[in-house]
């Protein structure tokens, strides 16, 4: 067994060491295809803005060209009123306004074939950075996994393999939500607050100029940007952890998730509590809000339904929450879980958190007859080993 040790210590060591040295190449290659995005996203404000002004341009010679081409009519048409030499100047200034013009589009031209490849580079270059980003992930799972404890690894390989693949489930979602949270910030907060630097410049430019009744609008917009900046942060904060779980407790905080969807889903939504609310430790509170943010996403992508039900049950030994929904429904195996694990993966994700705070879920569901889904949770400690204890075991 010491022999078997010592051999997989080496297997784990020499992987580490690859994947320790892949992990900075990747995030090499990361790093600078960020500083390529951003060089072609500069790049392309610019030829965007060349773009519009070249319009403009376009759209005044057009119209410098007509009222020239009327003009040299009129003269030419007019022999008493006009000289030769008017006539001359007439036809060299619309001669003028219409190569100014030719050459105008074709730099109209130019610059929409440009402005179209660099989208399409930046596209490619934003496509390159994600998968960069999870292939780092995914090395930063199994390195955290193989970071730890050889005898606890060399016990999980020796038992049940579920456990294995229950850890690496476990650090794999927390390496989704970082990666989740850094888009998040990145997509909203971050890029309100880069538009809000380059609209200061602007703003004191203007000052410079001295254009106040321009700084004036500008500082409107402003603020009102700032406001839904703010309100972004809110939003991501309330995401990760709801305040309202804390001061206020379940319940309340779930009924106002209720409300909210209602709200923001257009799908009818209906929160019922029986019993009187329990205390729990504030890791399971979160558990149960996360399953039920899950459940009614699940509901949102994939159900289609018009009416949705959460019912919170409290009893001393026990807490069931059922969420019920009028939506397509789907076909549920004999073993109680989803024919289609493509379509209905977070019932997955849902179930793995219940079974982490040893609670059970049933799902019953039929195609065209919505979905119902019960989960118990033990309240007290003492019930959990209880239930345990009854448990048949699932090899």
């Amino acid at each position: 067994m010491d022999h078997l040790t010592v051999d997989i210590n080496r297997v784990i060591s020499n992987a580490i060491q690859v994947m320790e040295d892949s992990k900075y190449q990747i995030y090499e290659i990361c790093e600078s295809a960020r500083t390529e995005l951003e060089a072609l996203e500069s790049e392309l404000e610019q030829v965007l803005q060349e773009t519009v002004r070249t319009i403009d341009k376009v759209d005044q010679l057009e119209q410098e060209y007509r009222r020239a081409r009327m003009r040299l009519t009129e003269v030419s048409r007019d022999f008493v009123r006009y000289k030769e030499e008017d006539i001359k100047s007439a036809y060299e200034k619309a001669t003028q306004i219409q190569l100014d013009l030719m050459v105008y589009r074709e730099k109209e031209n130019y610059l929409k074939s440009r402005r179209d490849d660099l989208q399409k580079r930046v596209r490619n270059v934003e496509k390159s950075i994600e998968r960069a980003e999870m292939i780092g992930s995914q090395i930063n799972v199994v390195l955290e996994y193989l970071s730890g404890d050889l005898n606890q690894v060399t016990r999980i390989i020796e038992s049940a393999k579920t456990r294995q693949l229950l850890g690496l489930k476990i650090i794999l979602a927390q390496e989704e939500e970082r990666k989740r949270i850094a888009r998040e910030i990145h997509d909203g907060p971050a890029q309100s607050l880069a538009n809000i630097v380059l609209r200061t410049e602007i703003a004191e430019r203007m000052l410079i100029k001295q254009q106040f009744e321009l700084v004036q609008d500008e500082l409107v917009d402003l603020k009102s940007q700032v406001r839904s900046g703010l309100e972004e942060i809110r939003k991501i904060i309330f995401n990760l952890r709801p305040m309202a779980l804390d001061d206020l407790g379940l319940v309340p905080t779930l009924r106002k998730f209720a409300q909210d969807f209602e709200e923001k889903a257009r799908v009818h939504t209906v929160f019922e509590l029986t019993g009187k609310e329990i205390r729990l430790p504030s890791a399971m509170e979160a558990a149960i809000y996360r399953m039920v943010q899950e459940a009614f996403s699940n509901i949102l992508k994939h159900a289609n339904a018009s009416h949705v039900s959460l019912d919170i049950c409290y009893s001393p030994q026990l807490i069931t929450l059922t969420i019920q929904d009028n939506g397509n429904g789907f076909l549920v195996g004999l073993d109680d879980q989803p024919t289609s694990r493509n379509s209905h993966f977070g019932l997955v994700g849902m179930r793995e958190r219940v079974e982490l705070i040893e609670g059970r879920m049933v799902i019953d569901s039929k195609p065209g007859q919505g979905t119902k889904i019960v989960i118990d949770i033990p309240a007290t400690s003492e019930h959990r080993k209880e239930n345990e204890n009854n448990e048949p075991d699932i090899g």
